[in-house]
């Protein structure tokens, strides 16, 4: 019986990748369990208010805070019981555009609530910010590829290299103020085809 002995390496134990792996997770574990418990980084829930970015993050928006016929508004979602900014992810960034409602299809009018309608602000194709506004053709457009999309279709491509829509927002009002009715249709964020 010497030391030199040559066991499987199932009966050798941790193995050196193990064991850095080993090591890798707990060293990220608290940071995993910050992000998973961070109310800022939740996704928009129902009933959570609307308020603008770069404004008063305690004033949440009305339908008539937004001017009709574009251009859109960037919005975080904030929990209104404990006054909760969800901006700890820019997936949660929302685009808010308030156009005549009689030009929308049935589904889009089915989420919008007092013309408004709620997407999300990130492109699906690259994962850019979605800032440009054509007024003449009302359609939204991103910047780094230009892919445009029909706000009053549930934000459908309709040029572009995007291989989705933009996550429609449902919304409703409450007290005036517009709320979330349901969570994101879709998968927000950068999407491969």
């Amino acid at each position: 019986m010497g030391g030199d002995r040559q066991y499987p390496r199932a009966a050798r134990g941790i193995g050196r990748r193990s064991a850095l792996g080993f090591g890798l997770g707990l060293l990220t574990a608290p940071r995993l369990a910050l992000t998973q418990t961070d109310p800022a980084r939740e996704r928009p829930q129902e009933g959570d208010l609307l308020v603008k970015i770069g404004g008063d993050a305690t004033t949440a928006l009305k339908a008539a805070d937004l001017p009709l016929g574009g251009p859109q508004i960037l919005a975080w979602p904030i929990d209104p019981a404990n006054k909760t900014v969800r901006n700890g992810s820019r997936l949660n960034k929302v685009l808010l555009l308030r156009l005549d409602p009689a030009g929308f299809d049935a589904k889009t009018r089915e989420r919008s609530a007092d013309g408004v309608v709620a997407y999300s602000a990130i492109c699906p194709h690259a994962g850019c910010d979605v800032t440009q506004w054509l007024a003449p053709s009302q359609r939204l457009e991103c910047p780094c590829h230009f892919s445009q999309y029909d706000p009053k279709a549930g934000a459908e491509v309709v040029g572009g290299p995007s291989p989705h829509g933009l996550p429609a927002l449902p919304l409703k009002t409450v007290d005036g103020r517009l709320a979330v009715a349901k969570p994101f249709i879709g998968r927000v964020g950068f999407q491969q085809s």
